[in-house]
């Protein structure tokens, strides 16, 4: 064969030929098929662990670690996200098997001064897995001071029915609670969750931390979680709620508005009184403007009243 390139040019031209073309093709046909064959047979064989994994992606919650140290407790509040998307590949059934709580994703703040920062996630994958991506990279969160204190629990049960008047005792009537600073302060009061208790009966309820506002605290710690919540009354209680009427009000004044608080009040007596009874007179002084007042209940000897009682008014003088 020639290497000129006026031979180059000749060995082209043969090799567009296609009676050329297929002499070659057919020259050692047989050894040149296994050759193809033994080599598809090896890329299957060194790429079938490869193509035989797939992907899973993982919810997985954040463990925070921090081993600064030194007189004052830290925390840590705020993460954003507090959870990372982890996706792995590996074998379907070894992903089958995994759960997030498999997953290690770790937030090392050891040395983080306190304040916001941002900092990178460690993730740990089981064995026979690798790790694809993670989502996000980095989470953002808050170093703050770790408080302490001790507070009284407050019963809030189910408004209940209007004859009865029931009392409750909670075991412990204290717990502690810790969290960040910057949470604590939000701390207004600890309450046991709403539940209705039969006479007698005792119950494990779960502790809400609340704001002023009502509203719910999380990142806190609670010890213990639960309290034992026990009825201590008897059951049914002479009670029955009546309606308020008041008075009217003195000659030159009109009323244009008016809203009692609460429109019926819970009365205790005994039952054959309460038989008899279906209103309360209430009095109170009016004058020109918009105001609340407080009502004064006109009750039969032997009645009590369970709660104050007070109206909204717009008063405005009658016309000349």
């Amino acid at each position: 064969m020639s290497t000129s390139p006026a031979g180059w040019g000749t060995d082209a031209r043969r090799w567009l030929r296609p009676a050329y073309l297929w002499r070659r093709l057919r020259h050692n046909f047989w050894q040149k098929l296994l050759s193809l064959l033994v080599a598809v047979s090896l890329w299957a064989v060194t790429t079938a662990d490869r193509r035989a994994n797939v992907e899973q992606g993982y919810d997985v919650p954040i463990t925070v670690r921090d081993s600064t140290g030194g007189a004052a407790s830290r925390a840590v509040s705020n993460l954003t996200p507090d959870t990372v998307r982890v996706t792995l590949s590996g074998r379907p059934e070894r992903l089958r098997e995994l759960r997030g709580a498999n997953i290690e994703a770790v937030l090392d703040v050891t040395g983080v001064p306190e304040g916001g920062f941002n900092r990178p996630l460690t993730v740990s994958v089981p064995s026979g897995t690798t790790l694809a991506r993670k989502s996000p990279e980095r989470v953002q969160g808050f170093v703050d001071t770790q408080l302490s204190r001790t507070m009284p629990v407050i019963v809030a049960v189910a408004t209940p029915p209007e004859d009865s008047l029931p009392r409750y005792t909670v075991s412990p009537s204290q717990v502690t609670v810790s969290g960040p600073s910057q949470v604590m302060s939000s701390v207004s009061r600890l309450v046991v969750s709403p539940v209705s208790l039969g006479a007698g009966e005792a119950r494990e309820v779960p502790l809400l931390a609340l704001t002023t506002a009502g509203q719910p605290v999380a990142n806190l710690n609670v010890t213990p979680t639960t309290v034992t919540l026990r009825r201590i009354d008897s059951g049914a209680f002479p009670v029955k709620a009546v309606r308020v009427v008041l008075n009217d009000p003195p000659e030159g004044l009109i009323v244009t508005a008016s809203s009692v608080q609460p429109s019926g009040v819970r009365v205790v007596a005994a039952p054959e009184l309460l038989g008899r009874l279906q209103e309360v007179a209430g009095r109170v002084a009016y004058r020109p403007g918009t105001y609340t007042a407080p009502v004064t209940l006109n009750l039969p000897a032997g009645a009590q009243a369970l709660e104050n009682v007070s109206v909204s008014l717009t008063v405005q003088r009658a016309p000349q």
